[in-house]
């Protein structure tokens, strides 16, 4: 089931980016957004809320608060960085594609350190609310799916 909305999510990413024009930012510096969801990966089932903060109108940083649920619970705390690639390809602002990187910690039953890379894209329904597909690789590797609106 989710190899089923996981393809169709990336059939919709990638038909908006190749009828895409504008090459808008999808938040301008200074701009924040809330996103929460939940994946699948080599560590079990993460259920995550995040925010990121524009610091640039192509960079956001932000803090990302996860729960594992695997043979344990564990919880983690992590800082993420994510370079918006929509104004280089020419994507309009309620697309986005992003790539970046996150670093920070889970504990449990054992204390984890966590570093990983990630890519995305996100297509925004309304001029707040926005579906979030994500992959990422590092220590651990997984898929999330969720939800992120602009604040």
């Amino acid at each position: 089931m989710m190899k089923k909305i996981t393809l169709l999510l990336s059939l919709i990413f990638i038909t908006g980016f190749i009828f895409a024009q504008d090459g808008a930012a999808p938040l301008a510096k200074g701009d924040k957004q809330l996103n929460f969801g939940v994946g699948s990966g080599s560590h079990g089932i993460p259920v995550y809320v995040g925010m990121d903060f524009a610091v640039h109108n192509d960079i956001t940083v932000g803090p990302v608060v996860k729960v594992r649920f695997d043979n344990d619970i564990s919880f983690g705390l992590l800082g993420r960085g994510d370079y918006h690639f929509n104004r280089i390809i020419g994507i309009p602002s309620n697309w986005d594609f992003y790539a970046g990187a996150s670093i920070g910690f889970f504990a449990g039953n054992d204390f984890d350190f966590d570093i990983g890379i990630q890519v995305g894209g996100r297509w925004y329904w309304s001029d707040k609310w926005g579906l979030n597909l994500e992959f990422g690789g590092g220590t651990g590797y997984g898929t999330s799916i969720g939800v992120s609106m602009k604040l």
